[in-house]
């Protein structure tokens, strides 16, 4: 008699289960990754089209402003004039990746007995300004308030002040590195759009294919004008080691502010009087000083 013969081996079943889970893993990497390239502009940008408040709402002196960057492009700004006259200097402010102007009156009225003038404007696709926004065209965007505050309003570049918040950093940097400026001031920087993605989806080799790159940390070293860069030590959006990147980087006279307690979006708040104060000195010594960069030949 033919003793009973065992039962298969319980690993092909597993092997089948672990061939399964694999396939399925790649399906959900491969759809990820196809999502991301597909909405890679809708992630990175978040316009809102209404202005929620204005500064005559505020009481703040100012004019409206609308600049013609290129056929179909128009950008809408304020030019809110400092408390006293005249003003200690200007300030070109590039703001983050939502929102828009409007969501930034608060920070000016925070700051208004800096004796500053601040220039806000919306990239295209944001607020009153039209178009949509994308990398290269957020950079024409930048030049346009730039070469109008030069060039139409008349404002000495050793007077001028660029300051970029988020997204609006990468404006700053590229506008730095092309026109000359008394000093920049980088509120929460990130190192990059792929650095970002690798921090955001760490199980998707994101930064492999996004096409969007604003590569502060490459441009940085290029900048020679004095810097400060200003980040919250909770900041919840942009990793505070991509900021400090940022900063080592940079290659000329620099400060590095961490604001205790800080999240993305309340820097100022949280900052209350030393931001101001810091800020104030900044502004001070880098305006006497005169732009440390002279405009870059060949540039758009």
């Amino acid at each position: 008699m033919r003793p009973a013969q065992e039962e298969p081996a319980a690993p092909s079943h597993a092997r089948t289960l672990l061939k399964s889970a694999l396939r399925i893993s790649i399906a959900a990497l491969i759809g990820g990754t196809l999502f991301l390239m597909i909405f890679e502009k809708q992630l990175i940008y978040y316009p809102a089209r209404s202005l929620e408040i204005t500064p005559q709402a505020l009481g703040l002196p100012f004019e409206d402003v609308t600049i013609d960057v290129e056929p179909g492009v128009r950008l809408h700004g304020w030019f809110i004039k400092a408390s006293r006259e005249p003003s200690s200097a200007t300030v070109l402010f590039s703001h983050g990746n939502a929102g828009n102007i409007g969501d930034r009156l608060d920070r000016v009225l925070s700051w208004r007995g800096l004796g500053l003038d601040f220039f806000l404007y919306d990239y295209r696709g944001f607020g009153r300004s039209t178009g949509a926004p994308d990398e290269e065209g957020t950079y024409r965007d930048g030049r346009a308030a730039y070469e109008y505050l030069v060039k139409s309003r008349g404002i000495d570049p050793r007077r001028l002040v660029l300051m970029g918040e988020s997204l609006g950093c990468a404006i700053t940097i590229q506008l730095a590195i092309e026109r000359p400026a008394a000093g920049l001031v980088l509120e929460a920087p990130f190192a990059s759009i792929p650095h970002m993605a690798a921090a955001i989806y760490p199980f998707l080799p994101a930064r492999l294919f996004v096409r969007t790159r604003y590569d502060n940390v490459e441009k940085i070293p290029r900048v020679k004008a004095p810097l400060l860069v200003v980040q919250g030590t909770r900041d919840e959006v942009i990793p505070v080691a991509q900021g400090k990147m940022v900063f080592d980087a940079a290659s000329g006279a620099k400060q590095y502010f961490p604001i205790e307690g800080a999240h993305h979006n309340d820097v100022y708040v949280i900052g209350g009087q030393e931001y101001k104060r810091v800020l104030a000195e900044f502004i001070a010594r880098v305006v006497r000083q005169g732009p440390s960069n002279p405009p870059a030949t060949g540039n758009p």
